[in-house]
């Protein structure tokens, strides 16, 4: 459900700004991008565990925030961060 450590660092070296950022909206995305895949994967074999759904939907909420932040500052950088996660918007 969670992502490993291996995976996390390589998400973060991914989408970094510059080196060593690790708390820039776009890697916050990114990881939050990834634990949503997981768990949506556990949701299709688990249809009734509610409690992992509540944590999904709070992460997507967290997750629109924060993309809804980083359009309203740079749109340029909103625009490559969905083309590069391969979200819809």
């Amino acid at each position: 459900m969670s992502i490993t450590a291996e995976r996390k660092l390589e998400v973060v070296k991914e989408f970094a700004t510059k080196p060593g950022d690790t708390g820039s909206p776009e890697v916050q995305v990114a990881i939050l991008t990834e634990r949503i895949r997981n768990l949506t994967g556990h949701m299709s074999d688990h249809k009734k565990d509610f409690h992992s759904r509540r944590g999904l939907l709070i992460m997507v909420g967290q997750r629109r925030r924060l993309l809804d932040y980083v359009k309203k500052t740079n749109e340029s950088r909103y625009q490559d961060l969905i083309k590069r996660l391969g979200l819809r918007r």
